[in-house]
């Protein structure tokens, strides 16, 4: 039988999103109806009030990043800025007549990465996809080997997205220094989920997403170093803000946001990731006691607190969830949650396509109780044992 349905949906889909803070909401809120001046129009009190609110985010998403406040432009959002770091960088490059046209990256990552690299084919360059081992992590000697050959660019996320496994950052942006390829890492799941630190990890390029990490959606942050200085092109022209990287008026209630987020993230991650990671152990044990021959896929070391990603023996992901209509989770990327397609990083690690289907991601956050934890055991054994969804 299915347990009673709780007030309201439980959502432990924090890897497609994050519920916005109401800490983060309310230092917003001014800037969209108080403080509404254009950061660009420093010619007057409130243009100048709007560009000390931007500058003052700038630091903290630079503060939680280890850089330096110069090396952050504000984009849209991690896709945005994967394009610029990856499309930028080959162009630039190009343009300067660096010879190099080899561009690494690993079978696993986000949609946006892969299809950035696999873009570039069409203007000269050579995409390579790198595979991973069946706990999600990519061998430094696997990535060593391919830039035997020259490679002007490296793209390895910190963290996945499905399967939340950790990436060692620093050894594989060492790996591509010694071989004089820049090196360009995918922050979105791991900003706010573990330390960061780019300057130490010698990363030439990162990427920042605001809603992964109790932001708002549509804004997020592009790392470039500037020692050594890292030169890319930018994707489209305009009144030439962020450096001209990024043209365009900036959205400044959700750069607030977004420097808001960052500043609790680091006062917070450490002790925030142990009662999560505590969660995640309780929905674990209750799943493998109620479940027999539940699978935990990728590393299990090597992970953030927050994620399960778990084979279950018998039914589908999509009988679970049509089951289990009041508990918010996903078979995998939410970007690609409407193809009908396995999921390719669970294929990277070895699974079929009938075990990928029977897979479900569970991402617990900030705002996950211990009653959440219970239901969504209860809720998804009695989905397996095949109970109806109630009326």
């Amino acid at each position: 039988m299915m347990p009673p349905r709780p007030n309201r949906p439980v959502y432990l889909d924090n890897q497609a999103t994050t519920r916005c803070d109401p800490r983060v909401l309310a230092a917003m809120l001014p800037y969209f109806s108080e403080e509404y001046g254009n950061p660009a129009s420093a010619e007057h009190v409130m243009g100048r009030s709007a560009e000390k609110a931007v500058e003052e985010a700038r630091s903290h998403i630079a503060a939680l990043l280890g850089a330096d406040v110069r090396e952050i432009v504000l984009t849209s959002g991690a896709t945005e800025s994967n394009n610029i770091a990856i499309k930028g960088a080959a162009r630039f490059a190009r343009s300067v007549g660096n010879e190099r046209r080899r561009v690494v990256t690993v079978a696993t990552e986000h949609k946006c990465v892969l299809e950035s690299v696999a873009d570039l084919a069409a203007e000269g360059f050579e995409p390579v996809f790198l595979p991973v081992g069946a706990d999600g992590l990519l061998d430094p000697d696997v990535l060593r080997a391919a830039l035997a050959e020259p490679t002007l660019l490296v793209s390895v996320m910190a963290v996945n997205n499905e399967t939340g496994v950790i990436q060692d950052i620093a050894a594989h942006a060492a790996v591509a220094k010694e071989a004089g390829a820049l090196f360009h890492s995918d922050l979105a799941q791991a900003t706010g989920k573990i330390p960061l630190d780019l300057t130490g990890w010698k990363v030439d390029l990162a990427s920042v997403s605001g809603h992964k990490l109790y932001g708002p959606k549509g804004v997020g942050a592009l790392f470039v170093r500037r020692r050594p200085r890292v030169r890319i092109s930018p994707l489209f022209s305009g009144g030439g803000q962020e450096r001209g990287l990024r043209a365009g008026t900036l959205p400044t209630p959700l750069i607030v946001g977004l420097g808001e987020a960052c500043r609790l993230a680091a006062a917070e991650v450490a002790d925030e990731a142990v009662r999560i990671a505590g969660l995640r152990a309780s929905l674990l044990d209750l799943l493998r006691a109620a479940i027999p021959g539940v699978v935990l896929n990728g590393s299990t070391n090597a992970r953030i607190a927050g994620n399960l990603n778990l084979t279950f023996p018998a039914a589908t992901a999509a009988e679970l969830m049509a089951r289990a209509p009041d508990l918010c989770v996903s078979t995998g990327s939410a970007c690609s949650s409407a193809e009908v397609e396995p999921s390719y990083v669970l294929k990277a690690l070895g699974l079929s396509d009938e075990a990928a289907s029977r897979t479900l991601r569970m991402g617990i956050g900030r705002f996950t109780s211990a009653a959440d934890i219970e239901y969504a055991a209860a809720a998804l054994a009695a989905a397996h044992a095949g109970a109806p969804a109630e009326a």
